[in-house]
């Protein structure tokens, strides 16, 4: 009989034989998809299977290998990606510049000693410092965009040492305690209550609320430290400020010594036709929080960036904010070469063009499917339709699945369905993807009446 052990190192063998297999048997096949749908049940989250079987054709299809703007499925299904990885993909798969970096890093050290001095750290913040708007100098790198939200009001609350936060209604910067904090939505918020206290929440795009809040504040002590703000809102439904409100919301910043700090985990990199999203506003952050396709769709890495001045206060002490894996050197790689490749194949001016044609055409099937759709909407690649209900919008997600397209909504809600492909898409695969809307709608306006008396799956509800 085998040891526990035994079994132990058997079963990981196994798994590994799996991770370097290009192609698979169908038994495999059947084994891999009973080991997850029994691993997600036992050792991850049942909820995620109800989730997938609630919004998918097929909740067993799984990841098997992706490409330029493509997933495969373990069937080999190629789906169209039009979510990117709500805004990862920007360089698309695996770009191989990015693939090339990682790898070429990856040859000779992959984690740094924490001692000695790492280069590509210092390396990629420099790159940083040239690329982003304004006077930002320093970075501090990290894992994810949550990380970089947290490090952020971390150091506003060190450079201001004030308590008070203002935020946006509907506005998302991620779940761990403080980033959860400055999100708005309730569904995340109230299991965790109370989190950090200071943080208010007003109308995104509403000025003389914000204006209220920081003058308020002067004249009760209760001043602000810093507005926390999204150039678009992209897990709120994409919705775009009015064009005037982040340039008035930068001068009452600086009229009352509060700093800006611009959440450009999902709107950076291009996403939405400029290198950054405040660049639409000619307004500049104090902090700034990038994540997402900051690693290129290749390696997962977040940074917040600030001026001279404002990071004067950990210098003494640098060791106030640390993270073991932060700036990893595959993490710092891969973020130079996304930087390079998003510049040389000038990546903000393709989400430019080819979103404002992706749009037209989503306008257009709304108004033509006008007794379900409300509205399309957007900047750049960063796009939505907006539905009458939940429901419609869930059961348009997992049609357009069937047809190998991938779109979301937001989370838990699906009234409005996001759009984000890869800024590499072509003009092809953006018809492509409108043909295969055009015959979902189709579809959905002939079974309107049915859709709308379905009850909405117990875990969205």
């Amino acid at each position: 009989m085998k040891s526990e052990k035994e079994n132990i190192i058997e079963e990981a063998a196994r798994i590994l034989g799996f991770i370097s297999k290009e192609r698979l048997s169908e038994e495999e096949k059947k084994w891999a998809i009973e080991e997850t749908l029994q691993g997600f049940r036992e050792h991850i989250n049942p909820g995620f299977l109800e989730y997938r079987k609630g919004v998918s054709t097929d909740y067993t299809a799984l990841e098997w290998r992706d490409s330029r703007t493509t997933f495969e499925d373990i069937h080999g299904k190629i789906y169209l990606d039009c979510l990117g990885g709500f805004g990862m993909y920007n360089t698309g798969h695996r770009h191989p510049v990015v693939l090339e970096a990682v790898l070429n890093q990856l040859k000779k050290q992959a984690l740094h000693s924490l001692e000695i001095l790492d280069p590509l750290r210092p390396m990629l913040a420099k790159l940083v410092a040239m690329i982003t708007p304004g006077n930002l100098q320093y970075s501090f790198f990290c894992n994810s965009g949550s990380e970089a939200v947290e490090g952020a009001i971390k150091l506003a609350k060190l450079h201001t040492q004030r308590k008070v936060f203002i935020a946006a209604t509907r506005g998302f910067h991620g779940k761990t305690l403080g980033a959860l904090s400055a999100t708005s939505r309730a569904d995340f918020r109230e299991p965790f209550m109370p989190l950090l206290p200071g943080f208010i929440h007003l109308p995104y795009g509403d000025y003389e609320a914000v204006e209220a809040v920081v003058k308020s504040g002067e004249l009760t002590g209760d001043r602000v430290s810093a507005i926390i703000l999204e150039p678009v809102q992209a897990e709120g439904g994409v919705n775009l400020p009015p064009p005037d409100y982040f340039p008035k919301v930068r001068r009452l910043c600086d009229e009352h010594e509060t700093l800006l700090i611009i959440d450009e985990v999902q709107t950076g990199m291009g996403r939405t036709g400029k290198l950054f999203g405040c660049e639409h506003y000619g307004v500049a952050p104090d902090i700034m929080c990038l994540g997402k396709s900051f690693g290129g769709g290749v390696m997962p890495i977040g940074a917040f960036v600030s001026t001279k001045e404002i990071w004067q206060k950990m210098i003494p002490n640098p060791f106030l904010h640390t993270s073991t894996f932060g700036g990893n050197s595959l993490a710092c790689a891969a973020a130079i070469a996304a930087i390079k490749v998003t510049l040389e194949e000038d990546l903000p001016a393709k989400a430019s063009e080819q979103g404002k044609y992706f749009l037209e055409n989503l306008k257009i099937l709304v108004q033509r499917f006008n007794r379900f759709c409300l509205e399309a909407r957007g900047l750049g690649l960063l796009l939505a339709i907006e539905f009458i209900s939940d429901r419609v919008g869930f059961e348009v997600a997992k049609r357009l699945f069937d047809e190998g397209i991938l779109v979301a909504g937001t989370l838990l809600r699906a009234k409005t369905i996001r759009i984000e492909p890869p800024l590499i898409i072509t003009r092809k695969e953006i018809d492509y993807a409108l043909e295969l809307m055009e015959k979902v709608f189709r579809s959905i306006e002939k079974d309107l009446d049915m859709i709308l008396k379905m009850e909405k799956p117990e875990y969205f509800k």
